[in-house]
């Protein structure tokens, strides 16, 4: 580790709810989350205001429960295009401190200080405060700072302690620091660690990060290979990796899933929702100007008991592609391949081993070109005048999702 390397990770705070509330003087004293569907009682709660918090309200339960909880708990429908706007906001707050910025998600950053925190009096802790009062002021949202020589130390600094501070800034410079505050927290708690790898370790006796960064990496990497090195690394505050802009640029693969609002059971109708996706993700590589090598088609059953239905198939292209009946045509065929007649709740698709779409070999027997052209066309017709302007017509059927897809960003509302 660099020892005078200066890392942010810069997290916001019930980010939904904060920008909510920034938008809406009337909510900000009352207990707020952010709802899939406020309408329906089964939707999960996306985000929970601080105030909701306290009466233990907690990301992904049923909206139901939380208002068994909280009976005067005010449920709003999501904005997703307000929070990506509000978060380049905040990117661009960032980048007049540092040109090294880098987003891990629509509401956490890193951002790389070391060699322009002398010009703001060389003291980590007050720039983090100038950064988070600027982003207060211009945003609405409380931004918590964990600070650290790595980009692992910063995490860990704001996710185990920035957010339990009233200032929200911890900056954990010192070793005994790591032993005395990370040290000492549940294994699960750890950045990396899930509800399955916490029972694995559990089964080991390793019952703290502590404990996990004291046990010999060669035990961990026997169990685990490459990733049980990872967990010990982490543990130890041990990261070598940049802060870079250009990591979520850097796609290997393009992807997305659906939830069906009901059990879908002909193959005719499943297959219309795998041809919109197909139709979703071509139009995606084409943006990017690329082209996927693979396929990659999953299906699940509905809920509950009968949620161990369920497949995820891949298979490579013929050659690289980006074109929408090329995907539709393998998709379907691995869909056929893994599905036997079972109702359907959940499909996804993903194109993988990405590759630039400038350079490709053309086919001396297929029309490749007009087809690539249609698809380009539509495109176009898409940008200028939406996403309903055009659409195959399949899409006009009961069961397709390409409107409601259309008025969505990430499976929200925009």
């Amino acid at each position: 580790m660099a020892a005078n390397r200066i890392v942010m990770l810069v997290d916001m705070e019930s980010f939904y709810a904060g920008v909510e509330k920034a938008g809406n003087p009337a909510l900000r004293k009352v207990p707020l989350a952010v709802v899939g569907d406020p309408e329906v009682p089964s939707s999960a709660v996306l985000a929970a205001c601080p105030i909701a918090k306290r009466y233990n309200i907690r990301t992904g339960e049923r909206l139901d429960a939380a208002l068994a909880k909280c009976p005067s708990l005010t449920a709003v429908r999501p904005r997703m295009l307000a929070y990506i706007e509000v978060s380049a906001q905040i990117a661009g707050i960032l980048e007049a401190y540092t040109d090294l910025v880098e987003p891990y998600s629509i509401d956490e950053m890193f951002a790389d200080v070391t060699g322009s925190l002398h010009l703001y009096g060389g003291d980590p802790q007050e720039l983090a405060r100038l950064i988070q009062s600027r982003i207060a002021i211009e945003t609405g949202v409380r931004a918590r700072f964990g600070i650290g020589g790595n980009k692992v130390r910063a995490k860990l600094a704001c996710d185990l302690v920035a957010k339990r501070t009233g200032e929200g800034i911890f900056f954990l410079h010192k070793q005994e620091d790591w032993e005395q505050r990370i040290w000492s927290e549940p294994v699960r708690r750890m950045w990396g660690v899930g509800g399955r790898m916490e029972k694995h370790l559990h089964g080991l006796r390793i019952l703290t990060i502590g404990d996990l960064a004291r046990t010999p990496p060669d035990k961990l990497q026997s169990r685990w290979g490459v990733n049980g090195e990872v967990l010990w690394r982490i543990a130890n505050g041990q990261d070598d990796s940049p802060v870079s802009p250009w990591t979520a640029r850097e796609q290997k693969e393009i992807g997305t899933t659906i939830t069906l609002p009901r059990a879908y059971r002909l193959q005719s109708e499943i297959e219309t929702v795998l041809l919109e996706l197909c139709t979703e993700i071509g139009r995606r590589a084409r943006r990017m100007r690329r082209m996927g090598e693979v396929v990659s088609v999953g299906a699940g059953g509905e809920g509950g008991r009968r949620a161990s239905r369920g497949f995820r198939l891949r298979a490579a292209l013929p050659d690289p592609s980006d074109m929408t009946s090329e995907l539709f045509e393998t998709a379907r065929r691995l869909f056929r391949e893994g599905w036997d007649g079972w109702p359907v709740k959940r499909l996804s698709l993903s194109l993988s081993r990405l590759g630039s779409s400038e350079v490709y070999q053309p086919s001396l027997f297929e029309d490749r070109e007009r087809q690539r052209a249609i698809d380009r066309a539509m495109d176009e017709i898409k940008d200028r005048f939406g996403e309903t302007a055009i659409a195959r017509g399949r899409s006009f059927m009961d069961e397709s999702r390409a409107k409601d897809r259309a008025d969505k960003i990430g499976g929200h509302y925009k």
